[in-house]
């Protein structure tokens, strides 16, 4: 079916793991009618930390930890879902803006069926370059996400385009394609379990952004960026479009690497000693010996992050607000980071940034909980983008 194609929504059993360079999370929830999911079981399992990072090595990691996932939430014994989906982080797929332009001199309608062969060729196109740029792919990629983001016609933003007229057609559309190995090794993990032929994949860079544009919706230019273990991911939304991202290597596991190395501890007493810190509990000595190292990590960060705003920029603006996704221990130390930016910040951006942390209270009424699960933001965002995208 073509992505404009209509759905009929009915409450449905969901499954949905998400999948990022720190941990895998599980959440099962009953869709509903208002937009409001109802989660009945929400779970996360840390990937373990290495000191250095082999591509296979980390991939292992990860379907172990899925594997976990899988198994508790199956053994929970909680209902078989109707759909299940994966949502990937970086560095688990890759995923473009695209901006399709279809122009005659006569007038043409807009039909699903011309929007989808266009589009399918936009893809076509895409996985090539991706095939090209990734020449150290073991296997072939495979197309895991479509979007529709925006349509205009002879200029205009409409919102429904089909059997219109137009001389001139504009799409925004958002693709995302994932590695033909990494995807399968994940079904198999999965269906070790659950005995599920068709699992649907998309990514957490589209899911958060169409989440926040809902509910941010009063301003429709932001920035979104999602800090994993590994990788940082930058999005810029311009007029409720998604234009551009970028990546660098740099999430907040590298910053307990080099607490380790140069405090000469192991990975998890530095993991432990930052959480210490953070809730005020070491002693005075770690104390300043951490906020030492800490400077330095935040200068190296900053470093990067400029040098991706400067990539995603060009020749337009930075929004000034900007929504920050990243685990609760290492929040106050990034969102302090971006903060305190001051990347010519009336040349290059709108003001001063304003940063806004997507944690379990930005989204207070937007789902609901059975019991104990875990409100972890990741699975809610998840979880409201699928109830109101794919039900």
């Amino acid at each position: 079916m073509g992505i404009f194609s209509k759905k009929q929504k009915q409450d449905t059993l969901v499954l949905v793991f998400d999948i990022g360079s720190s941990s895998v999370g599980g959440v099962l929830f009953w869709t509903q009618k208002s937009g409001v999911p109802r989660i009945i079981m929400s779970l996360r399992e840390p990937i373990a930390l290495e000191e250095n990072i082999d591509a296979n090595r980390f991939l292992l990691l990860t379907t172990q930890s899925l594997n976990v996932v899988a198994s508790k939430i199956y053994k929970a014994g909680m209902g078989a879902p109707a759909k299940i989906f994966c949502v990937l982080s970086s560095p688990w797929h890759f995923s473009q803006t695209r901006i399709i332009s279809f122009e005659k001199n006569t007038p043409f309608v807009f039909t699903p069926t011309l929007a989808n062969d266009l589009i399918k060729k936009e893809v076509a196109l895409f996985e090539e370059e991706n095939l090209a740029k990734y020449s150290n792919l073991e296997n072939s990629v495979r197309s895991i996400e479509l979007k529709s983001i925006k349509t205009m016609l002879n200029g205009y933003e409409t919102e429904k385009p089909l059997d219109q007229k137009a001389n001139k057609l504009e799409m925004t559309v958002f693709v995302s394609v994932g590695e033909e190995s990494v995807l399968q090794k994940i079904e198999e993990t999965i269906r070790k379990h659950f005995n599920f032929l068709n699992i649907k994949f998309c990514s957490f860079l589209l899911s958060s952004f169409a989440v926040v544009r809902d509910i941010h919706s009063h301003d429709d230019n932001f920035l979104l960026i999602d800090i994993g273990g590994e990788v940082t991911d930058i999005a810029m939304a311009k007029k409720n479009a998604l234009r551009e991202s970028v990546s660098f290597p740099l999430g907040f596991n590298f910053i307990i690497r080099e607490i380790a190395s140069s405090l000469r501890l192991s990975l998890g007493e530095a993991r432990s000693l930052i959480s210490l810190v953070k809730d005020e509990h070491a002693s005075d000595s770690y104390k300043k010996k951490l906020e030492i190292e800490i400077d330095k990590l935040k200068t190296k960060w900053l470093n990067k992050f400029q040098e991706s705003l400067a990539n995603i920029s060009n020749d337009v603006s930075i929004p000034a607000t900007i929504f920050v996704s990243v685990e609760k221990d290492f929040a106050d130390f990034f969102c302090q980071v971006i903060r305190n930016e001051q990347f010519n910040q009336y040349t290059f951006t709108e003001s001063k940034f304003t940063v806004v942390l997507l944690g379990p209270e930005f989204f207070r009424d937007m789902a609901t909980f059975h019991n104990d699960s875990i409100r972890d933001p990741n699975l809610t965002i998840n979880s409201i983008y699928i109830n109101r995208s794919f039900n």
